[in-house]
């Protein structure tokens, strides 16, 4: 199957810049998977929307602040994008800019904060990098106090502007029911941006259940597929994490299963999917890694229903939801772009910060 069939036209008016004035305001394209009709909501019209009362799958990892500005020995500038902690939380995995300047041995820093030197670099533009922190102080702890969310370059925003409003997008780019235990995502799951806490009392209230996993989402999610044929795509692999209670509602849902964005499904389907021909002690939690690829005319058999956003042409992300649409078929695709389309005529918000789509 040729990538270039993930394409679709896009104005660029419709990417999202900034997020609905309220989280559940947003609007959610609907879509009934058994009937084929499409309807147009709000967000917080969900717990009238749904035909019955499901257990909701959320990933509750929260997104570190790794952006960080610093500067080297000469007074140039240099950004430091924090990917994933080693063995060592002294020494990262990063990516850096600018990269062709900063050899293995370069040193930046923020004065008072921290010295970084850069140990090792790789093929793939990252490098390792070692943290040299005052009082011995934890790297997440240092992106905490001057780092910003990584935003994606399609939202725009200078975020070393000195008018750059830091609190707005720590805020708004991470949901409400983030664990701040657990910093690891370098991005934030979009999907669950949508919910508020009234929200989800509302669901609850109406027999839905919520259930968390942790998936480390790394900006590999978010890459397009480089081959010329999806099938050759070579999928990252993100570390997740799921506790002994949400197992059990994986395994045993009477009310239907519904995956709060691709990340939760992916963390879903790659633990399903390993384990569906043996029985697990659901007693005791499961950690993996997922680097699974799911792209048409796959199944998934991890949930019933699905909330996503609207994704970027040719990504695996889209891969994911058109296979989710229409099981067994290459149909999905087709299916996905229609839908898309509908959402661009309707003048729907793109991306990261835009609108959801349910899918039943």
């Amino acid at each position: 199957m040729n990538s270039s069939i993930l394409d679709y036209y896009l104005p660029s008016e419709r990417i999202a810049r900034f997020p609905a004035q309220k989280r559940d305001e947003s609007r959610l394209l609907v879509y009934d998977r058994k009937s084929g009709n499409v309807s147009h909501a709000v967000f917080k019209d969900l717990p009238q929307i749904l035909p019955h009362p499901y257990d909701f799958f959320r990933n509750d990892a929260a997104v570190l602040k790794g952006r960080i500005f610093a500067k080297k020995p000469s007074g140039a500038n240099v950004e430091c994008l924090l990917l994933s902690p080693h063995s060592d939380p002294f020494k990262w995995t990063c990516m850096l800019k600018p990269g062709k300047r900063l050899p293995v041995g370069s040193k930046f820093g923020v004065e008072s904060l921290f010295e970084a030197t850069v140990e090792e670099k790789f093929e793939d533009g990252s490098a390792t990098v070692s943290f040299d922190t005052q009082n011995k102080t934890s790297v997440i702890d240092v992106s905490e106090k001057i780092g910003v969310v990584p935003l994606p370059p399609y939202i725009a925003r200078k975020q070393n502007a000195p008018d750059y409003d830091r609190n707005f997008d720590n805020e708004r780019y991470e949901t409400v029911y983030a664990d701040p235990s657990k910093r690891v995502a370098a991005a934030a799951p979009t999907a669950g941006l949508h919910f508020t806490k009234e929200l989800v009392r509302s669901l609850e209230e109406k027999g839905s259940a919520f259930h968390n996993l942790t998936l480390h989402v790394g900006i590999g999610t978010f890459q397009p597929l480089k081959s010329r044929n999806v099938e050759d795509h070579k999928m990252h692999s993100e570390i997740y994490e799921i506790p002994s209670e949400t197992l059990r509602a994986i395994t045993s849902s009477k009310l239907g299963r519904l995956a709060v964005g691709t990340t939760s499904l992916r963390a879903m389907e790659d633990f399903s999917r390993k384990n569906s021909e043996k029985h697990f002690d659901v007693l005791r939690g499961y950690t993996d890694a997922a680097s699974l690829f799911v792209y048409p005319p796959q199944r998934i058999i991890s949930a019933e229903a699905m909330v996503t956003n609207f994704h970027l042409p040719r990504s695996t992300l889209m891969c994911l939801v058109a296979a989710f649409l229409s099981p067994d078929s290459e149909d999905g695709i087709r299916l996905l772009k229609e839908l898309y389309a509908q959402a661009v005529e309707k003048q729907y918000n793109f991306y990261s910060y835009g609108d959801a789509m349910l899918i039943l």
